[in-house]
């Protein structure tokens, strides 16, 4: 080192407190160059050693799993998520066009799978758990008050008869349909989700959703077949919609009836969001859940004492409701707004704990399975509607597309289409078929399931 350098580092030295920390500062004394140079060669650009960097990173990552497990233990905080993702769910439906076009539960749902998926809620909660065993069993009476069969057998005309082949038609595309396709990615739970669909395309979600739980189906099995049937279920309803022709026609013209009859006791239907809350008061919220809960316990009671071990009790709770419906029309009839209300808010949380509990990877993996399922399912049973009714049984063609509308999609979507294609006098009854769906298509596809059972594979698919 020159003279002149080693002045200016003596110089730099005396400023300091130190040698060490001159050492440190400033390296021009050549006895620091290689401490100096081992130090460096440990640090990044901002001289951080990589090691503190690891540990700051670990100490991040365990801090935040910390927090994140303990919000995942909160029951209350999971109850949150689940009320917010199913309150999203019915605004995207009754406000926007994306959300009518998919409906709440399969926007609820997708919701919750993506939120679960990225952890901000558990897979498995005990909250699913309360949702599943209560809410649900709670939700279906409730959506049943309208249930009179008395009105719905009486009302509905020929149409009736149409409905009775639209079911009869589910029921044979069912049982074509799981040899062909036997739902083998889904493992034990192929023929448990083809009862379930069986009953979607008989009565509506609410079936689908009594039989899932009586057949104990998971979570990723119900997101997937909902997605896949909603796009079936749209498909199908533009193919009606084509094939339907506007207006009575001649021949119906003399069974006319005045619009204002047709508005008459028009029946709600349990799976309409857009149904505002009119007369909806204390006394019929206390009541409307009061009588469900005699409903449900009347229902479990009944379970323990006549049925097997592990069954479910909602085939006989909805058997109970129907008949008191049918029984007490009056009072029930009053509560039918209330218990629409608040049966479609336990629905919706049921649709999201069903998300919640699911997994993109096994949504992905048996939804085309399940599309191809449906698919068939559904064009079995328009071929068997047309085969029955039009060629043996010589139904109206407009009668049978309105009732299979009523199985497939429900009350909603069959008065809509009576509406849109000006059959007035059709209006009134697609309800009331739609919502008979409602009342007797869970034990249907209960029956229906233990005879899948038992039937021969065809395609090891």
């Amino acid at each position: 080192m020159s003279r002149a350098a080693k002045t200016e580092c003596n110089m730099l030295k005396a400023q300091t407190i130190g040698p060490s920390t001159s050492a440190y500062r400033y390296p021009c004394f050549p006895q620091n160059y290689s401490s100096l140079e081992s130090s460096r060669k440990g640090t990044n650009l901002h001289g951080v050693s990589p090691i503190i960097m690891e540990t700051t990173a670990t100490t991040i990552f365990s801090k935040t799993a910390s927090i994140v497990g303990s919000l995942h233990s909160n029951d209350f905080y999971v109850l949150t998520v689940i009320m917010i993702l199913s309150t999203v769910g019915i605004n995207l439906e009754r406000k926007t066009t994306f959300g009518k076009a998919l409906s709440a539960p399969l926007v609820t749902m997708g919701m919750a799978l993506i939120t679960a998926n990225v952890g901000v809620v558990p897979f498995n909660s005990p909250i699913y758990t309360f949702i599943n065993a209560n809410l649900v069993a709670l939700a279906v009476p409730l959506l049943l008050f309208d249930s009179n069969l008395r009105t719905l057998v009486n009302d509905t005309g020929t149409l009736l008869l149409c409905f009775i082949v639209g079911a009869i038609s589910t029921i044979i595309g069912t049982v074509l349909t799981f040899p062909l396709l036997p739902l083998r990615s889904l493992g034990g739970n192929g023929w448990k989700i083809a009862s379930a669909l069986a009953a979607r395309h008989i009565g509506g979600a609410i079936n689908f959703v009594a039989v899932s739980e009586t057949l104990g189906i998971t979570g990723s099995a119900v997101s997937a077949a909902i997605a896949a049937d909603n796009v079936v279920v749209a498909l199908y309803f533009a193919m009606l919609f084509y094939l339907a022709v506007p207006g009575d026609g001649e021949e119906d013209a003399k069974l006319d009836e005045p619009k204002e009859q047709v508005q008459l006791k028009t029946p709600i239907d349990p799976e309409d969001i857009s149904v505002d809350g009119v007369g909806i008061t204390l006394p019929s919220l206390s009541t409307s859940m009061a009588a469900a809960s005699c409903l449900v316990a009347l229902g479990k009671i009944a379970t323990a004492a006549f049925c097997r071990t592990g069954m479910s009790s909602l085939p006989l709770i909805s058997m109970f409701t129907v008949i008191g419906a049918t029984i007490f029309p009056t009072f029930f009839s009053e509560l039918k707004i209330t218990g629409t209300t608040i049966g479609v808010i336990f629905m919706q949380m049921f649709f999201a704990a069903s998300g919640a509990a699911g997994s993109i990877k096994l949504v992905i993996q048996q939804a085309p399975s399940l599309f191809l399922f449906s698919g068939l399912q559904v064009l079995i049973h328009f071929a068997s509607l047309i085969g029955i009714g039009r060629l043996l049984l010589g139904l109206k063609t407009k009668e049978l597309y309105l009732a299979s509308n009523a199985c497939v999609g429900g009350p909603t979507t069959a008065a809509a289409m009576a509406q849109a294609k000006e059959w007035d006098r059709l209006v009134l009854p697609a309800l009331m078929v739609g919502i008979l769906g409602y009342a007797t298509a869970t034990p249907i596809a209960l029956v229906l399931g233990q005879v899948l059972q038992k039937l021969p594979v065809v395609v090891g698919r």
